[in-house]
């Protein structure tokens, strides 16, 4: 990765970025190499695999797809690598065919409200496997990677979380989740080569997949209004002081 970048340049992947070099409230920065996001692993070459392995010390994948993405794509080359666990925590908040690319909330409601009612639909149905992903974050033995089929929707809301129990800046947490929009062609011409997705991306408008700052807006204005923010949610799905501690050491530390 370029020092000044923090996209990673794989072959296999368009959407792999650091979680590190975001600004935080206090003046710090989240270290690099701790945390990465990305789109679908599926055709990760056998050189993306080492530059994951090798230069970022990939120990833990976690899989946000859902059951039927996994078993339609098959298995990827880093389940063949010893060294990586994969942790599969579906978000399963789907109303496409076969993903949640095609969510359906509503049909009252415009495109982007839709995602925001997506978004929550994740908090309401899979706190679990969200307080789930958020832990593997805090493991010690190497980076973790997380990742669903775009590295937008799912992956947004997993890292918007994690940064924000980080202490990141609001507008940083923002800015990572719009980064992909500078990935999106790229994104959505690889999920259309795909026979698990195509289908549920040609059933939306192409600028329905664009993120927008204002949809994760409204998921913390949701849940500061609610819950009284993310760490207040998180409690309420048995998150401890402890898993705080840990996770802001281990993007922090």
């Amino acid at each position: 990765m370029d020092d000044d970048s923090r996209w990673i340049e794989l072959d296999g992947a368009v959407n792999a970025r650091d979680l590190g070099g975001l600004p935080t409230a206090e003046g710090r920065s989240t270290r690099r190499g701790r945390v990465l996001r990305s789109d679908n692993l599926q055709d990760l070459t056998v050189a993306d695999v080492r530059i994951l392995v090798d230069d970022y010390a990939l120990k833990n994948v976690i899989d946000l797809r859902s059951d039927t993405e996994v078993r339609l794509e098959g298995p990827g080359p880093l389940t063949r690598v010893p060294s990586v666990t994969v942790h599969q925590l579906s978000l399963f908040a789907e109303g496409g065919r076969n993903t949640d690319v095609a969510a359906d909330v509503g049909n009252a409601l415009p495109w982007q409200d839709r995602s925001t009612g997506h978004y929550l639909g994740y908090l309401a149905d899979r706190g679990d496997n969200i307080v789930a992903a958020l832990r593997v974050m805090t493991r010690t033995d190497g980076s973790a990677l997380v990742h669903c089929a775009a590295g937008k929707d799912r992956t947004g809301v997993v890292c918007a979380l994690a940064l924000d129990v980080a202490g990141v800046t609001r507008e940083a947490v923002l800015a990572d989740y719009t980064q992909t929009g500078e990935r999106l062609p790229a994104v959505l011409e690889r999920l259309r080569g795909s026979d698990t997705y195509a289908a549920d991306l040609d059933s939306r408008p192409a600028d329905s997949h664009q993120p927008r700052a204002a949809i994760m807006e409204k998921v913390f204005a949701r849940v500061d209004e609610e819950h009284g923010g993310t760490l207040g949610w998180l409690a309420g799905h048995g998150w401890t002081t402890e898993d705080t501690d840990a996770l802001r050491t281990r993007l922090l530390g």
